[in-house]
């Protein structure tokens, strides 16, 4: 059945208008936490009061265990969670794209990757990440990034491997294979490109996972080079003054949870979007 000229025009619109709601909020989220350190109204140290002192004209979201300025410090304390995470993301998709890929086009080697990846999901990132991060504290947020990029790609691979199947066995594949063709070339030119809807939603996924997994060591201070200030340390000394100021706590904890679902919501709607323009 053949659409009307209105309803194919208004179609575009209202995917356009669909992409365009989330990916606003995320920018929005993001250029807060990117140019917040330059937005906020006082030093990170600044004091404004008594010890968890309620909100007031001088101090939006109040003090904190110290008398800080709750604003200021919610305002410095995004960067460094949203660049590890950002990397991190970037990392395990890549490389989860890469090997998923690789699983696909050559079963004989897939099935060590999957193997490999099988043993690797049998550890929880995070129990991997307690045991890295307490035996080599040095390692900083590098060795954060690190640990987090080898307990996130295994699984994320399988994934990959089980979109890529599909393609793999596509006449295309086989036409590239035929002239000769190196692994390179399969998997950069012929088969991530028809993966695109996997690697957005696997790219939003992993950065929603990567916020959790960055927030919780720096919720337990484990990598001490994330910022003056960051969201989950916010968390933690304020928790025993919930009562004498709420803000102090839910402030920090709603940034965290905005920012991971603003991003993910939308890459999930600019693969829609793709689909539907």
């Amino acid at each position: 059945m053949t659409l009307p000229i209105t309803a194919r025009r208004l179609r575009p619109a209202t995917a356009y208008l669909r992409l365009g709601l989330p990916a606003l909020t995320a920018v929005v989220v993001l250029v807060v936490a990117i140019l917040g350190p330059m937005l906020a109204p006082r030093a990170v140290d600044h004091p404004v009061g008594i010890t968890f002192a309620e909100p007031s004209g001088e101090a939006w979201l109040g003090g904190d265990r110290l008398g800080h300025d709750v604003f200021s410090q919610l305002l410095h304390g995004g960067w460094g969670l949203l660049l590890v995470a950002v990397i991190i993301a970037l990392l395990v998709t890549g490389c989860a794209a890469v090997l998923g890929s690789v699983a696909a086009l050559y079963p004989r080697v897939g099935a060590w990757i999957e193997r490999a990846a099988d043993l690797g999901m049998l550890l929880p990132p995070v129990l991997a990440m307690l045991l890295f991060m307490l035996s080599w504290p040095e390692s900083g947020a590098v060795g954060l990034v690190i640990i987090c990029v080898v307990a996130g790609t295994p699984y994320t691979a399988r994934v990959f491997a089980a979109a890529a199947t599909g393609v793999a066995a596509s006449g295309f594949i086989e036409a590239a294979r035929g002239r000769g063709e190196g692994p390179a070339y399969l998997v950069v030119r012929e088969l991530l490109p028809n993966l695109r809807e996997t690697l957005l939603t696997q790219l939003g996924l992993r950065f929603v996972e990567a916020m959790y997994l960055v927030s919780t060591a720096a919720f337990l201070q484990l990598p001490t080079t994330l910022g003056d200030a960051n969201w989950a340390v916010m968390v933690r000394e304020n928790a025993s003054g919930i009562l004498l100021n709420p803000a102090a706590v839910l402030a920090p904890s709603l940034a965290i949870g905005l920012l991971a679902v603003s991003v993910n919501s939308a890459v999930a709607a600019f693969g829609r979007g793709r689909r539907s323009v």
